[in-house]
């Protein structure tokens, strides 16, 4: 199945960009996904191609017109239904999980790349648009999001990655950040790669890969932490 991708923005000529580069731009080639951009400019009836105007109630900045936001969304959800996924940091936050349920998605999805203040609510509300934050600062604009997003989602479609078995032991597959890699040469400006990993003995090799991927998550991500050790079975006493 090919995922299906489409991106409302100001600014089409952003795409591909790194999308179209690397795995993912193998994968693009070989259609396990589609990216269509649609500029939203395209839609203003003036000569001077307006999409924005001043927020009402005052205040700084201009927001996305709701009349043109409408017809650039009418042109692309008019081929069948879609999920659409509107960036804003207000909205839920982004993670590995919602990647993997995007990823597996049977609808295509919509992004709708927001600029200046944002989008006129109304518009928004219209079209049942779920608000989706990469995190909890501020970008100009949704495109970049769109992207990171995107890259998170389309390498866990199948057969993108040439071994899938990476995605089951990278971070956050398990609840926990990914323990520490190493590769030749084994000494390297007097540091050496732990001896467990020379051992060839693959049961010790997990059992050091867990423990460290404990650490580290226990260490820097205690909010991680907490989830994954409350979901362990209690040991027996």
């Amino acid at each position: 199945m090919t995922l299906d991708v489409t991106v409302l923005t100001l600014f089409p000529e952003m795409f591909p960009g790194a999308l179209g580069h690397s795995i993912l731009g193998t994968a693009l080639d070989k259609k396990l996904w589609t990216l269509n951009t649609v500029d939203i400019r395209t839609f203003a009836e003036d000569k001077h191609k307006t999409v924005d105007d001043t927020c009402f109630g005052g205040g700084p900045g201009m927001v996305l017109r709701p009349d043109i936001v409408d017809k650039a969304l009418t042109a692309v959800m008019e081929r069948g239904k879609a999920r659409l996924l509107h960036l804003t940091p207000r909205g839920r936050v982004f993670n590995q999980g919602m990647a993997q349920e995007l990823a597996a998605s049977p609808l295509p999805l919509v992004f709708m790349c927001g600029r200046y203040e944002g989008i006129d609510q109304r518009v928004l509300e219209a079209w049942d648009a779920e608000d989706v934050s990469l995190g909890d600062f501020v970008l100009t604009g949704g495109e970049v999001a769109t992207m990171t997003m995107l890259e998170a989602i389309v390498r866990l479609i199948p057969g993108v990655l040439g071994d899938e078995t990476s995605l089951e032991e990278e971070s956050f597959a398990q609840g926990l950040l990914e323990y520490p890699q190493y590769t030749r040469p084994r000494e390297w400006h007097g540091r050496e790669v732990p001896e467990i990993l020379l051992s060839g003995h693959h049961k010790n090799i997990a059992a050091w890969r867990q423990k460290e991927a404990e650490a580290i998550t226990q260490e820097r991500r205690p909010d991680l932490w907490d989830r994954y050790s409350n979901k362990q079975p209690n040991p027996l006493t």
